[in-house]
């Protein structure tokens, strides 16, 4: 981090800091290494019926991502004047008399150990959330285990106020043993039976033979409500809307209307997302980012859908794994022979998951191969292999850019900026 942003941060931190003790919002604050925005997203359309709330934009998650969500700002990318004007409108709105959200949905992530202990002195939450640390989570490069890892995330509920409650996903092992820790403190949610609150009779909805979403049953303490969540697929989706109504329950609001709320949220950008494809196929944009647990669900969910002719699964590398790069690569390679009938690959780490593949039996005339960067090509001659009924899946890391491969391929390409991730010009630009 230069000089400059450093500077930057820290003012932008003593601005939110001081409209927090100001304006005096509750606070629900998300960490995990999988499903943070979709469980933003989905609290947020929870308590925004009801009450005035501002949720992190995109992934605002970091140590300056988090400031600006308090602040209400957009980043400045790399506009000095952006900035400048960005710490103008800070200053001014500890002074503003204006209306400020009654409610702040913050996500907080990690890169490097202290990246969310530094964030966590400095808020005061009613909430945290964690929505679980996988065997091999993502952005664990530079730590030096998963556990550290999953420390760090733990770390945030040092933010908790005196009274706060932690909502944990009941279905990861780590959670399982906070919960045993904070019992008196916290709350599960997940698909297994035993959680406080459980998703049960889950399944795929479908029209004219092709996937539309999930829905499921919310069990919780005796009471059930039937949820039907739209336009994506698999099981993040399921976990945020669990989170969603445990936030519910812990500060009053109907479960009957969460999950109305739910049933009209549009998914996100670039996570499960079904798209109409070229060629009367299905597409699940999965383009967001990627890791070997997310890239493992979302193999699942391709195999889980019924009905369709071909699958395909179209995979770029995964990032900052360290260490654990070949073997979390090889593992999806194994999944991707038993869930898909062909695999499109992109990037140098990626001709580990085809090796896999290879080894656990798919033919090696149903697999190809391109190199980092070559993800526009990949697009354009995926295109050419589609064909009617073909269900095709499309993941990988951030930089791995596959959002490019989907425009290829999609119905409405036109409505690009609108249904895809880093549709910003600053990202077309890179």
């Amino acid at each position: 981090m230069n000089i400059l942003k450093r500077i930057t941060v820290f003012i932008l931190t003593w601005e939110a800091r001081l409209v927090l003790a100001r304006r005096k919002p509750r606070i629900v604050a998300i960490t995990g290494s999988v499903g943070k925005t979709g469980t933003k997203d989905a609290i947020y359309a929870a308590l925004s019926p009801s009450a005035y709330v501002r949720k992190s934009e995109k992934s605002f998650n970091s140590e300056l991502g988090v400031p600006l969500t308090i602040l209400g700002l957009q980043s400045g990318w790399k506009n000095p004047f952006k900035w400048i004007a960005n710490i103008a409108k800070g200053f001014m709105l500890i002074f503003w008399p204006g209306r400020y959200p009654e409610w702040l949905v913050l996500e907080v992530g990690a890169d490097r150990p202290g990246d969310i202990h530094r964030i966590a002195k400095r808020l005061k939450t009613d909430i945290v959330v964690l929505t679980g640390v996988p065997e091999i989570p993502a952005h664990v490069e530079y730590f030096a285990s998963h556990e550290e890892l999953s420390k760090e995330k733990r770390s945030l509920v040092l933010s908790l106020k005196p009274g706060g409650t932690i909502l944990l996903n009941g279905d990861d092992s780590r959670m399982r043993a906070m919960h045993s820790e904070f019992r008196a403190l916290s709350i599960t949610f997940g698909i297994e039976a035993n959680n406080n609150f459980a998703a049960t009779h889950s399944e795929l909805m479908y029209e004219n033979g092709e996937p539309t979403g999930v829905r499921f049953r919310m069990d919780h303490e005796g009471s059930s409500v039937p949820v039907a969540l739209k336009g994506a697929l698999g099981r993040p989706r399921i976990y945020a809307a669990l989170a969603a109504f445990a936030v519910g329950k812990v500060i009053g609001i109907d479960f009957v209307s969460i999950s109305r709320a739910l049933g009209e949220l549009a998914p996100s950008p670039g996570r499960l997302r079904i798209l109409k494809g070229l060629k009367n196929s299905v597409l699940i944009d999965d383009t967001y980012n990627s890791s070997p647990a997310a890239c493992l669900m979302a193999l699942d969910t391709l195999k889980e859908v019924n009905g369709m002719k071909r699958k395909i699964a179209v995979l770029g590398d995964m990032l900052e794994l360290g260490k654990w790069s070949a073997e979390a690569h090889r593992k999806v390679g194994e999944r991707a022979a038993q869930c898909a009938d062909m695999l499109i690959t992109v990037g140098f780490r990626s001709r580990a998951i085809v090796e896999a593949a290879l080894d656990a039996g798919m033919p090696e005339g149903n697999i190809r191969g391109y190199e980092l960067n070559e993800s526009a090509r990949a697009g354009k001659e995926l295109e050419w292999e589609l064909r009617d009924g073909d269900l095709v899946l499309i993941k990988g890391s951030q930089s791995m850019r596959m959002e490019r491969i989907v425009e290829e391929v999609m119905a409405e390409p036109e409505c690009a900026r609108e249904l895809l991730v880093r549709q910003d010009e600053e990202w077309q630009d890179r």
